[in-house]
């Protein structure tokens, strides 16, 4: 990637959304049909953040990433920025963040283990977008 983007920026968004597109074919992504907000917690600017994705049938249907409130999903995650961060620069996995408390899961804790190597791989592309965090 060119530049770094700002982490959770417009930009840094349009371009996590192209790569997720391109590299992660329905597939890769188990054909899975579900949702996810993550909510950010202690953001450095004390806004409160999420990252909202939405699969159907393994193929992106939507990708938020805003200010506020985050949109309904199957699974809220609520962490600290700082948590997040580490896990989109694939420096931390999603299910180690989740066993050692430092995500908070409302939804389904079978179902997203289950689907922690999926998310994973997202992150694992999330990666690879150079930003300032």
């Amino acid at each position: 990637m060119t530049g770094k983007l700002t982490y959770l920026g417009p930009e840094w968004k349009e371009a996590v959304e192209k790569l997720l597109k391109s590299e992660l074919s329905p597939e890769r992504m188990n054909r899975v049909t579900s949702s996810m907000s993550n909510i950010y917690t202690n953001c450095p600017d004390g806004k409160k953040r999420f990252m909202f994705f939405k699969y159907v049938d393994g193929t992106l249907d939507d990708f938020k990433v805003g200010e506020g409130d985050a949109p309904e999903a199957e699974f809220a995650i609520t962490g600290d920025y700082e948590t997040f961060a580490k896990i989109s620069r694939a420096e931390m996995g999603a299910q180690v963040a989740l066993m050692s408390g430092k995500l908070k899961l409302k939804g389904n804790m079978i179902k997203a283990l289950k689907l922690a190597s999926i998310v994973d791989r997202l992150n694992k592309v999330i990666s690879r977008v150079e930003a300032d965090y």
